[in-house]
């Protein structure tokens, strides 16, 4: 680890959703001194928001898929780490893919080492009893999981601290400071806290503070709606992703819906949208009707204009770093791994390289 005037390096992480929080546990565990700043209450806004599907599939090119593979990877140990960090691995039916997309799908993850295969209704009855309807063939993914977002971001927040990392939250980031080209700290509304490193990890917040360092970042934040129940018994065993909804069954009972894993368009009336996702949740579960809404979200999930994440150090300022992304859950563990080795010297992560920031350097 490179040091500084003989001691750790100094590194601010703006930001403590589920990105934030992983690169702070992971720089305070090489030893770094570690300042988390964020204008909302520690747990990030996106983040809390999120479906939490841990995955690999979904259609993505070979080389994200690379990243997402060895994230949940970095997810088991990191659960091994934190004690109080708790994924479930409970596999996931999907039957929204059809005709040659699913056959694509099927052969291009299989050909890449991924686990999956497709199961007939005797199977996915068995699987999920509680389905109302069961499709008559769905993909099986047997090691795909979730996790809850806040608790597994609080439960990183807290390792962090307890190695030494400082939280402040809410503090509102006003600029990153620039000198010299190279950051060397950010200006808050009490003032200026200097450092030797800046990590953004902002979320949507990215792109205001990011342009106060002259980086524009092309990013979009399309909204996505979720329904939570009441807590109920256990109606389900895995994830679920059929046509036009995506549900699971959160730790404390609590069933999660939405169009897709990402949430969809809550429109002008996000209410009336909520209320007919929440009858189709009830529709697709035998005991369905004893189900009680409770609330939905609508959050913002920041997405680089080309889909892909965008990670790594900005190539004219020396010292700023970013890693802004959607599938922030997924990819929270790899990513919080890497971007501590990179910034504190230690390795540069070849899985990183096509989503590195210079590719929007004309944006």
């Amino acid at each position: 680890m490179k040091r500084v005037g003989g001691m750790s390096k100094h590194v601010i992480v703006v930001g403590a959703g589920i990105i934030g929080a992983s690169i702070a546990y992971h720089l305070a565990k090489g030893r770094a001194r570690v300042t988390i700043l964020d204008e909302a209450e520690p747990g990030g806004v996106a983040t809390r928001a999120s479906w939490a599907w841990i995955n690999a599939s979904w259609g993505n090119p070979e080389f994200y898929f690379r990243l997402r593979r060895r994230s949940m990877v970095e997810w088991r140990r990191l659960a091994d780490e934190i004690p109080s960090l708790h994924v479930n691995w409970c596999g996931g039916l999907c039957w929204d893919i059809t005709g040659d997309a699913r056959a694509d799908f099927l052969r291009d993850h299989s050909n890449w080492g991924y686990s999956m295969r497709l199961a007939n209704r005797a199977d996915i009855e068995r699987m999920e009893p509680n389905l109302a309807a069961p499709p008559l063939e769905a993909i099986h993914v047997d090691e795909e999981g979730v996790t809850e977002p806040l608790e597994a971001t609080q439960a990183m927040l807290v390792a962090a601290r307890t190695l030494g990392a400082e939280l402040f939250a809410p503090t509102r980031v006003k600029w990153l400071n620039v000198e010299g080209g190279r950051a060397r700290g950010v200006m808050l509304d009490e003032g200026e806290i200097r450092s030797d490193d800046v990590v953004v990890a902002a979320g949507a917040g990215s792109v205001e503070l990011l342009a106060s360092a002259d980086f524009r970042l092309p990013l979009d934040c399309p909204p996505g709606l979720l329904v939570h129940t009441e807590p109920a018994p256990k109606l389900l065993n895995g994830l679920i992703m059929a046509p036009e909804l995506h549900l699971r069954q959160a730790r404390n009972g609590s069933l999660i819906a939405g169009s897709d894993f990402g949430g969809g368009d809550p429109g002008d009336e996000p209410g009336r949208e909520a209320e007919e996702l929440f009858a189709k949740v009830c529709a697709m579960l035998k005991g369905g009707e004893r189900l009680k809404y409770s609330s939905y979200t609508v959050g913002y999930r920041p997405t680089p204009r080309d889909g892909l994440p965008v990670i790594g150090p900005a190539r004219a300022i020396e010292g700023l770093y970013m890693a802004v992304m959607h599938s922030g859950i997924t990819n929270a563990a790899a990513v919080g791994l890497f971007t501590a080795k990179e910034v504190l010297g230690d390795e540069r992560e070849i899985l990183l390289e096509p989503f590195r920031p210079h590719r929007f350097a004309s944006a």
